[in-house]
Formats: structure tokens, C-alpha cells, sequence
């Protein structure tokens, strides 16, 4: 999954393809870095609600082996209501990887709404966590821990632009991976924001109409900027 040759175009690739059996074929993904957003149990509606958990465990922990050494995973997760009671989406990554031998090397809120903002059902801020294997930890000095605005989203339970941009970002600065992978692109934001940051970036969904819309997003310059 490496980029082709040093200081060629941005390359996107989209598979219509499930997460799972990719990552398993792929594995390790040399070169490259994953940023993603595992999706929540309403879009697994075959699943029982303790199947998905079993299932998004599972599947953290997949994307978690997938990165080589030197790489990190980022995952952005929302909480959800499920019959009143909250689903800690960031404490279920974390458990993931307890057993895949990776640090957790950032966590910060990023915000979904404005303060003060009535949710429901689902939070009003988000989980971004980076786990990394074999990364140097960053020097101590300041840190930006919440993101006030998630940015420009394409979809209702999409990335935000901004957010996408802070983790490509982190990614650049912290290892020397030039290629994002996002398993689950739902409609590319990642794709197109590591793109316009000059990365490669490769996506899969399960969904041939979300690989149509994730091969063809563009983002403005004004999304891109916080």
C-alpha cells in the first residue's frame, strides 16, 4: 500500500469490498497509515446489539494489526443512546487494543455541535484516539486536545473535513507514512482530505453506491480550513 514513487500525484483508490476480508488480504499495510470510523450497530441491522459489539472489537483489533510498524490507526467514534443507556465507542477501541500491543499515543474530543447543543441519540462530540506500533512518542510542550469544530461532513455520520485534517496531520508529523487507508469510507472525506494534503489514500466500503461518491469527492479550500 506504499505510494508509487516519491513525489507523484495523490492516488485515490476505492474497492467496493468488505473491511474485514480486505484487511486480512492486505496486511500489513506497508507504508501507510489507517484513518477511520467503524460504523455503529443501526448500520449492521442484522446484527443483535451484543453481536455488533463482539463484531466492532473485532474489527478494531483487525485494522489495529493491519499497520506496520511505524504506523499509527486513528479512529473517530461517536457515542450512542442504545435504550437510554450510553455505548462508549472510545472505551470499546481502546479494549481492542489491550491485546494487539499498540500505545495510545493522542485522544481528543472533537466537537460534532457548538457547546451547549441538544443530542440526540447520538453525542454531540466524538472520540478521536491514535494508536500507534513502534511510534515515537512526541516530545512534551502544548497540545490541542479538543477540537471545537469537526468541520464540513458530507454525511450526517461522516468524518468532519477539519477533524480528517487534524488526524492527517498528526499521521505526517508522527511517523513517515505518506499513504491513509480508511476501511470503512462511507463517502471519502478522509480520502479527499489526505489527498488535498498531498497523500495517497485508499478506501474500502461494502456499499458500491458509497464507493461512488468516495472516488469522486472534492473539497473546497474553505473546507479545509479551520
Amino acid at each position: 500500500m506504499a505510494p508509487s514513487s516519491e513525489g507523484s500525484a495523490p492516488r485515490r483508490e476505492v474497492f467496493h469490498a468488505d473491511a474485514s476480508a480486505w484487511l486480512a488480504e492486505h496486511a500489513p499495510l506497508v507504508g501507510s497509515s489507517v484513518v477511520t470510523s467503524l460504523p455503529d450497530g443501526a448500520e449492521l441491522p442484522r446484527m443483535s446489539f451484543p453481536e455488533w459489539r463482539d463484531w466492532f472489537v473485532a474489527a478494531a483489533r483487525l485494522v489495529l494489526r493491519s499497520i506496520p510498524p511505524g504506523a499509527m490507526a486513528i479512529f473517530f467514534q461517536s457515542d450512542v443512546l442504545h435504550r437510554g443507556l450510553w455505548v462508549d465507542k472510545g472505551s470499546m477501541v481502546t479494549e481492542a487494543a489491550k491485546g494487539e500491543a499498540v500505545d495510545l499515543h493522542l485522544h481528543k474530543i472533537v466537537c460534532r455541535k457548538p457547546s451547549g447543543s441538544a443530542s440526540f441519540g447520538r453525542a454531540s462530540y466524538a472520540h478521536m484516539l491514535a494508536f500507534g506500533r513502534d511510534v515515537k512518542p512526541s516530545p512534551g510542550g502544548g497540545r490541542v486536545d479538543v477540537l471545537p469544530d469537526g468541520g464540513f461532513r458530507p454525511g450526517v455520520k461522516s468524518m468532519g473535513a477539519l477533524a480528517c485534517r487534524d488526524a492527517c496531520q498528526d499521521i505526517v508529523r508522527m511517523t513517515q507514512t505518506r499513504t491513509i487507508v480508511d476501511p470503512f469510507c462511507g463517502f471519502g472525506t478522509v480520502l479527499a482530505v489526505a489527498n488535498a494534503l498531498g497523500l495517497h489514500s485508499v478506501g474500502v466500503d461494502l456499499s458500491a453506491k458509497m464507493c461512488r461518491k468516495a472516488r469522486t469527492l472534492e473539497l473546497s479550500a474553505g473546507d479545509l480550513r479551520g
